[in-house]
């Protein structure tokens, strides 16, 4: 049975792409948090399209497709009062996806730091004909707001959201008594290592911990608590969200393990911190992945950023082998769900 589904969605994914059609509006651009495309029925000679505005990062953003001898593309933010003061520094691909005459994909090389301020400061120019549908397809890899008045720049996407989110429910001190060991009271034995902390803090931030000490167990008697699938390096992230230290670059290294030992001792606001942070840069490397970990941990909005990236967007037809070796062993469920979502899209064309 998964066999005659698997050649289904390969026959239909390898067709999507040519029988794309247009949105609503003629100009509305399709986004998710990182990604958008713009999808045109037909540009005629000596005419040109702007889009509608669209939200990426902090900015309003507009592509034009300009077509004459050749096709210029250009990718700019709206004019706006953030956009003088501090103009986005982006780094992207851009692609153009034809499906006239065969499907055709013109990628342009990967743009990194550039000052974007007005539309000119990127057209790309193409000198290959491209006829019938097409799409223009932008991926954000980083977005920075650049300062008149000088100033460190730093990405949007990193700004300490994820220290803001611990904060709020520890004291900075707290994290002084984790690193320097005050008064600990309870071992934390992770897989190739450990680490001291307090009783009274895990307490506080899970009911899992909390029963724990509450109740004679193990755990209670022995004062330590073995953690053996996570590493040590893991477990000081973990800890370090919980005492209200973490490090965003620590916290993005290991949202993996953080998002397992979240639903395993109940602690939400960091399931749903990582959960915020895995949809933010869903890629073709790794949405298979986030696909799995959605439905292993029910992360919903997960799930449809990546069944949008995969199906909505046409990326399943270009990781075949990725997504076949992935069914093979998906749970029926993803496999069922994904086959439903190409044949909802398939209808939509």
């Amino acid at each position: 049975m998964l066999d005659g589904i698997f050649d289904c969605i390969n026959e239909i994914t390898a067709a999507l792409t040519n029988r794309m059609s247009m949105s609503d509006s003629a100009y509305r651009v399709q986004t998710t948090s990182r990604v958008a495309q713009w999808r045109i029925d037909n540009l005629a000679s000596f005419t040109y399209h702007k889009s509608d505005p669209f939200r990426i990062g902090k900015w309003n953003w507009h592509l034009s497709a300009e077509k004459n001898r050749m096709l210029f593309v250009r990718l700019y933010p709206e004019i706006s009062s953030l956009t003088r003061d501090n103009p986005p520094i982006a780094s992207f691909n851009i692609r153009v996806i034809s499906s006239g005459g065969g499907r055709k994909s013109l990628t342009h090389p990967v743009i990194t730091d550039k000052l974007l301020k007005n539309r000119e400061d990127f057209v790309w120019a193409i000198d290959i004909p491209l006829n019938g549908k097409f799409i223009i397809d932008v991926e954000f890899l980083d977005l920075k707001a650049s300062s008149l008045q000088g100033g460190e720049v730093c990405s949007i996407w990193a700004e300490g959201c994820t220290e803001k989110l611990s904060h709020k429910t520890a004291l900075s001190i707290l994290g002084r008594m984790l690193t320097e060991g005050i008064h600990a009271d309870v071992i934390i034995n992770a897989s190739n290592g450990s680490i001291g902390a307090h009783r009274a803090v895990l307490a506080s931030r899970s009911p899992v911990f909390c029963s724990m000490f509450s109740h004679s167990l193990k755990e209670k008697e022995l004062s330590a608590i073995n953690i053996s699938d996570m590493s040590i390096e893991a477990c000081r992230v973990f800890l370090g969200y919980i005492y209200g230290n973490v490090q965003h670059d620590d916290f993005l290294v290991h949202r993996i393990a953080l998002v397992r030992a979240a639903d395993k001792y109940d602690i939400s606001d960091l399931k749903e911190a990582c959960h915020e942070s895995l949809v933010e840069d869903i890629d073709m490397t790794n949405v298979l992945e986030r696909l799995q970990i959605a439905y292993l941990y029910q992360l919903p909005k997960l799930k449809g950023s990546c069944m949008v990236y995969l199906v909505k967007f046409g990326k399943i037809c270009d990781i075949r082998e990725d997504l076949n070796a992935f069914l093979q062993s998906a749970d029926r469920e993803i496999v069922a769900d994904i086959f439903h979502e190409v044949m909802n899209t398939w209808n939509i064309f």
